[in-house]
């Protein structure tokens, strides 16, 4: 068969679902192998896109999304979501094609050195130089892509090796398990979680796999250790939970920290130094102990050098850990009790003001208070991230969609798609600021073509809010960071989506309710007042009275 047959046989064998991408006439032999296959094709507007779409079927489903795009420009649009997908430990594989690599009449005519480009943001990038070689270099990094921690991979298809005769000869599919932690590493976890006074519960984006919660969820029923999450945390157990002490949307001076700086033990399941820090370290004698709960060894880091690592499955480590521990009468949750209740009253202050343009908090509860348990928010890039981190509540995993490993502007609209394609009889709604759905606006088109039932909400600043928040907060004038917008409604319905712009809270609320019970793609241009950012952000929070 041909070499480009025998890759989307490869992928067949290996359950992929969707490609998403832009072809160039260097994957036009790959294109003619995709027309009867099994695979969608999903044409996108931009690879940036593409690669967003694709690491977010990884991040929901935890198997490897698949991008496709040509050599050169298309093949470098990939950089942004490749380290997306790495840092957020989210499966997927880029196929970037190529010049031919054995004789070729086009001289150095739009080649770059891809492979080489894409190493440091992959977890394996490598050239087909012989057809061959596909299905052991396709396995081979599908294992690699969804070893823990995930991330990307990159195979590279040169124009005359896909279109070569090859031997037919697919590997199976063998299902990879993680070992358990040694007995005597869970003994020493036990010393110490036994022996403390204030233990506490971290929950990282390493926990939001298949099973972690339910063990999760056990553990701290059973223990009644509370728990607090990380952005990427958020929802692997229930955040109206008891015991929960909600998010560290922030890495210090918030309501949460108050907590925090109190446990003299924090058992952290899932987190690294991936994520922006949830808490930072002190190497002192005195300062508090950390158990590390991961895959894989913690890396040191100025903010993170846990004494203690626990490697192994995730699950099977809090599983094991919960059949073991015996609850200690000395462990004293009080001050944990009641800094719950001072967190929840301190978040739910502004939840339902209603000046308008509307304040974060507002948008946020109003959001929360229409979508229901397992419906799904996909958030852009921007200050607005902060507010959802610490006010919306999740109750199911993966239900609020956020970046808090790079942290790219552009990846709320593509993910949204991705997220409304897996999962189909749930509800979706995408939040972009201005700057950040602009970055990538025009997938809308993408997605009014799939038919899919879909809300976009543009906080709209007229600026880059983030930035402008951290100006203010470092004592700099107002500069540089204003904008102005096309007329998003106009906008949306040139698509042949339907585009709204509500005038007040109680208009966006009945806006909200009527679009994401509707058919086809809307787009909502809600106004945001960020006025108070720097006051509660900046000011209020750097000067908590953490209760006695």
């Amino acid at each position: 068969m041909k070499a480009s047959d025998l890759f989307v046989k490869a992928l067949e064998n290996e359950g992929v679902e969707y490609i998403f991408g832009i072809p160039g006439e260097e994957n036009l032999d790959f294109l003619e192998s995709l027309r009867t296959s099994s695979i969608k094709l999903i044409l996108t507007r931009h690879e940036q896109g593409a690669g967003f779409m694709a690491a977010t079927y990884g991040r929901l489903t935890g198997r490897v999304g698949v991008c496709l795009s040509t050599l050169g420009p298309g093949a470098t649009n990939f950089a942004t979501p490749a380290a997306y997908a790495q840092l957020g430990g989210m499966p997927m594989m880029m196929i970037t094609g190529q010049k031919p690599i054995k004789q070729s009449k086009q001289g150095r005519f739009q080649i770059v050195d891809i492979v080489s480009m894409f190493a440091p943001v992959t977890k394996y990038s490598k050239q087909v130089s012989n057809g061959n070689n596909i299905p052991a270099m396709v396995r081979d990094a599908f294992k690699i892509a969804t070893t823990e921690r995930p991330g990307a991979v990159l195979i590279e298809l040169p124009e005359d090796i896909a279109s070569e005769d090859v031997k037919d000869n697919i590997y199976p599919v063998k299902q990879f398990k993680y070992p358990i932690p040694s007995p005597s590493a869970l003994q020493d976890a036990l010393d110490l979680i036994e022996t403390a006074k204030r233990p506490l519960v971290l929950i990282g984006a390493g926990a939001n796999r298949t099973r972690i919660g339910a063990a999760l969820k056990n553990f701290i029923n059973y223990t009644k250790i509370p728990f607090f999450t990380t952005q990427m945390g958020k929802g692997v157990v229930d955040e109206n939970h008891e015991l929960c002490l909600g998010c560290a949307a922030l890495s210090s001076n918030d309501f949460v920290h108050c907590a925090i700086e109190r446990a003299d033990l924090i058992i952290n399941i899932g987190h690294d130094v991936i994520e922006k820090p949830p808490f930072f370290m002190e190497n002192s004698p005195e300062a508090q102990k950390v158990i590390h709960i991961n895959f894989f060894a913690s890396e040191v880091d100025d903010t993170y050098f846990p004494q203690l690592d626990i490697v192994g499955d995730i699950a099977s480590s809090v599983t094991l850990l919960t059949e073991l521990i015996k609850p200690q009468e000395h462990w004293d949750f009080e001050y944990y009790k009641m800094a719950i209740k001072e967190v929840n009253s301190h978040l739910s202050k502004y939840s339902n003001d209603m000046r308008f343009p509307i304040l974060p908090q507002s948008a946020v509860q109003t959001i929360r208070d229409i979508l229901d348990d397992d419906d799904v928010v996909t958030l852009d890039n921007g200050v607005y991230k902060i507010w959802f981190a610490r006010n919306y509540k999740c109750i199911k995993p993966n239900t609020l969609l956020l970046d808090n490993a790079l942290a790219t502007m552009g990846a709320g609209l593509p993910s949204a798609i991705t997220a409304k394609m897996v999962r189909k009889d749930k509800k979706v709604v995408a939040i972009a600021g201005d700057g950040g759905f602009m970055m990538n606006s025009q997938e809308l088109e993408t997605a009014v073509r799939l038919n899919l039932d879909l809300t976009v909400i543009i906080l709209n600043d007229n600026s880059y809010g983030m930035i402008r928040w951290k100006q203010e907060g470092m004592g700099f004038k107002d500069f540089g960071l204003k904008l102005d917008n096309p007329d998003f409604v106009a906008y949306a319905n040139s698509y042949g989506a339907t585009g709204h712009r509500p005038n007040s809270c109680i208009e966006f609320k009945e806006i909200l309710e009527m679009c994401v019970n509707s058919k086809g793609v809307h787009v909502i241009d809600l106004a945001v007042d960020y006025s108070l950012n720097h006051t509660i952000l900046n000011e209020l929070l750097k000067n908590i009275n953490c209760l006695a």
